[in-house]
């Protein structure tokens, strides 16, 4: 990994540069769209023009953030002239997806913002905190340090781009100086209630459908401390799922009493599979399984996307796992 950036060295970047985009990765979660709300808008009051592109746009549960609105799917962005790209909570540059990277192929710079352990450091400068429990609180670091400006948008973004990435602040990656953050927040006069409401009480009712279906391939080991479930494409067509409706469902079976790894399995478009990886033990680090298989992420949750179809994946996954609980003595 290139040596990380000082935030002085970011700040000249700021500085001397007129016209920026901010990107995060494809399938945006929390801390995606709220690092590139939170960080976009306080430019913006710097008086720069800035872009805010995904990939495949903002998912439907997260357009309650204001200024969601001004994020772009990147295929549709028109005559995007910018010198400065900033990829946000994207841990691997084709991670933004084909649409972004085609709208910012003539940047000048990129500056990469990311707290996976797995980033490799492809900015010109690059901050990557592993230790950081989501984007955003790195965001907020950058913000305040550099005393940039700091509206409500961003005050509301970078909020609940932490709060969906801890688990309201419930992982073991949430700090000390998270909880000081979220506290500052609420001095800058965030609305809790109202905000908490908006993003986890608010799912449409085929997400409840969803969950039935997923019960229903419901498997563990014998021990049952491995647990899976797949999503196929025809219960994908049946319900009419978006993206959106999937997040998140992988911490019901974690729950569970007892559980080491949970592993949710896919189908993708073009006979492809994506999967996603829970630990809840650090022996068994989910960035390194998913590594196998060319994915990545965090020690306790990372994913995959590899080659189809489930039949011939979850076998794979299944057998890397349990190697690696058997290495670490479990």
């Amino acid at each position: 990994m290139n040596e990380n950036s000082s935030f002085a060295e970011i700040a000249e970047v700021f500085k001397n540069h007129q016209s920026f985009a901010v990107v995060s990765h494809v399938r945006p979660d929390g801390d995606a769209i709220g690092s590139i709300l939170a960080l976009g808008h306080s430019l913006e009051l710097m008086g720069k023009s800035v872009r805010y592109l995904n990939n495949d746009g903002c998912p439907e549960s997260l357009k309650f953030l204001p200024g969601s609105e001004k994020v772009e799917v990147s295929s549709e962005a028109k005559d995007v002239e910018i010198e400065v790209v900033i990829t946000l909570d994207t841990a691997a540059h084709a991670r933004v997806g084909e649409g972004s990277l085609k709208a910012i192929k003539d940047a000048k710079l990129i500056v990469n913002i990311d707290h996976h352990m797995s980033n490799p450091g492809y900015g010109d400068l690059n901050y990557i905190d592993s230790e950081s429990p989501a984007t955003g609180q790195i965001l907020y670091d950058l913000i305040t340090a550099l005393e940039m400006p700091f509206s409500d948008i961003t005050r509301d973004s970078i909020y609940v781009a932490v709060s969906t990435d801890t688990g309201s602040f419930q992982y073991p990656g949430t700090t000390q100086r998270t909880y000081e953050m979220a506290a500052d927040l609420v001095a800058r006069g965030l609305n809790v209630g109202k905000i908490n409401s908006a993003t986890y009480d608010n799912s449409p009712y085929r997400r409840v459908e969803l969950m039935r279906a997923l019960l229903n391939t419901l498997d563990r080991s014998d021990d049952g401390r491995l647990v899976w479930w797949d999503l196929r494409q025809e219960t994908k067509d049946e319900l009419g799922l978006v993206d959106d409706d999937t997040e998140g469902m992988i911490d019901f079976i974690r729950a569970v009493q007892g559980v080491v790894v949970a592993v949710f399995f896919e189908d993708l478009d073009e006979g492809k599979v994506r999967v996603s990886m829970r630990s809840k033990d650090r022996r068994v680090n989910a960035s390194e399984v998913c590594g196998t298989f060319g994915g990545g992420g965090h020690a306790l949750a990372a994913g995959i996307r590899m080659s189809g179809p489930i039949e011939e994946a979850r076998p794979k996954v299944l057998a890397e796992i349990r190697s690696a609980m058997e290495k670490a003595g479990l």
